[in-house]
């Protein structure tokens, strides 16, 4: 086994970074409207842009393999497993289901996966798989779910200010005087109406339909894979100049959302609800545990993976949360409480699994 200190020394880029983020926000040097300006540079700029030039230019064939049955998995086991403790134990609305889901099983593959991997594997050709599974399988499953959530809790929303409204009339309407009184009556069956027609209410069925079929052309992430999917299923090539263009910008993408995540940190109160505490622990140890655990034992129980196989199943398995559920979570306006601190938490919880799993099932020869 090699020395743990390259393998440990991946993750001071990560922690750097958040602390500049929460430097930056403590002292104010970009304006109080700099994580929100960052956090939409990120999910509308530079991420589709990342993924785009990744996509085009990765064979879609190459995750159709046994390994990534076994790491498959694990993130769908390790995902269900979140959304049931969200929704199940805690209660929460299914928006914040789907944040929980991406928190305890959506691996960050991307900025942390390559480096360990080459560090503990000798190499990084499992990561364009598994960057595949997550970006053309996961993640629309994740925003589609996140959109319907958001799109719920705004008819909800809408539903009870117009409950609101019309109760606060009828309350207005019985303590006039008797002598008003059909004519209140008349007033309020009129402001009842007004409100039901200038309340946005319910969308139709039909407008969320179409909501949801044009999700891939609204939502710049599922807009940009699909384009890089395209590109690369016709076998063409990108022109150099746009390649190298894509790659510059969306090589912002990660530094500036571990930036956002520190800022994030700064200036916040302390996280109330009920269960917070313990629904962020439930997350890390699904995300850090539960998740490598499974793949192993598909790995090695059902398809019986070479053990260099497996150990890369395991290793990518046992990766942190990705700071994507971060910026997905402010994109979409939820608490981000869950989403930042199992980003921080695993990842500082994963520096010890990653060790634990080097170390038992062996490193790969260089």
């Amino acid at each position: 086994m090699p020395s743990l200190y390259p393998l440990l020394s991946a993750f001071v880029p990560i922690w750097v970074l958040t602390a500049v983020g929460y430097l930056v926000a403590r002292t104010g040097l970009l304006g109080e409207h700099a994580e929100d300006v960052l956090g939409r540079f990120v999910f509308h700029v530079a991420m589709p842009a990342a993924l785009f030039g990744m996509l085009a230019r990765t064979p879609l064939g190459s995750f159709a393999n046994a390994s990534m049955l076994a790491f498959a998995a694990g993130t769908v086991l390790a995902s269900l497993l979140g959304v049931a403790v969200s929704r199940w134990v805690f209660g929460r609305r299914p928006a914040d289901q789907a944040i929980s889901a991406m928190a305890s099983g959506y691996v960050n593959s991307a900025n942390l996966g390559i480096p360990v991997a080459v560090q503990v594997l000798g190499d990084a050709t499992f990561i364009a798989p598994v960057l595949l599974f997550q970006v053309l399988l996961v993640t629309p499953v994740i925003l589609t779910t996140l959109e319907a959530g958001s799109a719920g809790s705004e008819r909800a929303g809408s539903e009870r200010a117009g409950s609101e409204r019309a109760g606060s009339e009828r309350a207005g309407s019985e303590r006039a005087g008797s002598e008003r009184a059909g004519s209140e009556r008349a007033g309020g069956s009129a402001g009842d109406a007004a409100v039901g027609s200038r309340g946005p209410g319910p969308r139709p069925k039909s407008d969320r339909a179409r909501r949801m079929l044009l999700l891939p052309l609204r939502n710049p992430v599922i807009l940009a894979s699909g384009l890089g999917s395209a590109v690369s299923a016709a076998g063409w090539h990108l022109p150099q100049t746009l390649e190298h263009s894509c790659e510059l910008l969306g090589g912002a993408g990660v530094p500036t959302a571990l930036v956002v995540l520190g800022m994030s940190l700064h200036g916040r109160p302390a996280a109330v609800g009920a269960g917070l505490p313990a629904e962020v622990g439930a997350s890390v140890l699904i995300k850090t545990l539960v998740q490598p655990l499974v793949a192993f034992a598909v790995g090695s129980l059902v398809l019986r993976l070479p053990p260099h196989q497996l150990l890369a199943v395991v290793v990518c398995s046992a990766l942190p949360t990705a700071q994507n559920v971060f910026i997905y979570a402010r994109q979409y306006q939820l608490s981000t409480v869950l989403a930042r601190n199992s980003v921080l938490y695993s990842t500082l919880l994963s520096m010890v699994t990653l060790s634990g799993a080097a170390w038992v099932l062996g490193s790969a020869p260089h």
